[in-house]
């Protein structure tokens, strides 16, 4: 079992914009109403990589932005672990349409923002990180694979990590193959103990049961959990917030690879 502590979250979803609206919502102490997810330009970026940057990385730096403002922490002195299901798949989708036209020709910026890690590399230049940082990918357990990275590392090198995970729709036709309901960030800064800023003491566990995964209690926010990777995270944000108004401990079970799944044991500070 891992143990560390929360101490600052990052949030970008339909109907949630920014963890201190949401987190009434996903605690059910407000109505969730669904509504398009507003993505801001970062002004953390020159002017140059921000006419670059694609969706997935403004995402990424707008979560990543807020968590650490929550933390209180230097983005630059921190860790990082970034992971995403999809990716960036506008991108795709326009690389794919300049492979299958006559020229064939693909511009340098659609190729650097093609590669897995492009949101890690825009978030150094944003607020110039100097320690590590991972990137990764697990289909449609990625928050999960990047949570137990980063929860690693943190106990591993007693240090504290980041991790944002982002999601982004697919264009057609490659939405058909490979629906992702919505844009979806969140970004969360962990920690090896606790903290003034600390929001809740987190446990985890890898158990083999593959029987069933918390879900959320609001029939919009569960089907937003199911239909984006990246939001496979609310129900432990929304333990959180539960903690964090009520004083309650709680578990949360997300699924993880093959029959294994991680429990975590949410407990307030």
């Amino acid at each position: 079992m891992i143990e560390l502590w929360l101490e600052g979250v990052g949030l970008l979803a339909p109907g949630l914009p920014g963890w201190a609206a949401g987190a009434p919502m996903l605690a059910g102490a407000a109505p969730y109403v669904s509504a398009a997810a507003v993505v801001p330009a970062s002004e953390l970026l020159p002017a140059a990589e921000r006419r670059r940057a694609g969706l997935p990385v403004k995402i990424a730096l707008a979560v990543g932005q807020e968590c650490f403002a929550h933390a209180a922490r230097d983005p630059g002195a921190t860790a990082t672990v970034f992971t995403s299901s999809s990716g960036d798949g506008e991108n795709l989708h326009r690389i794919c349409e300049a492979l299958s036209s006559a020229e064939r020709e693909i511009s340098p910026t659609r190729f650097h923002n093609s590669v897995h890690n492009a949101p890690a590399g825009y978030w150094s230049i944003a607020v110039g990180a100097r320690e590590a940082s991972t990137s990764l990918c697990g289909h449609d357990v990625s928050f999960a694979v990047g949570l137990i990275d980063a929860a690693a590392q943190v106990v591993a090198e007693n240090v504290a990590v980041a991790l944002i995970a982002c999601d982004q729709p697919y264009p057609e036709p490659l939405n058909g193959v490979r629906p992702i309901a919505a844009s979806v960030g969140i970004g969360l800064v962990l920690t090896p103990r606790s903290t003034p800023k600390a929001l809740a003491k987190l446990r985890i566990d890898l158990v083999a049961d593959d029987a069933g995964y918390t879900p959320l209690a609001d029939a919009q926010l569960e089907s937003l959990r199911r239909g984006v990777p990246a939001a496979r995270g609310l129900p432990l944000l929304a333990a959180v917030a539960r903690g964090g108004s009520l004083r309650v401990s709680s578990r949360v079970d997300l699924q993880y690879t093959g029959a294994l799944k991680l429990r975590i044991e949410v407990a307030p500070c």
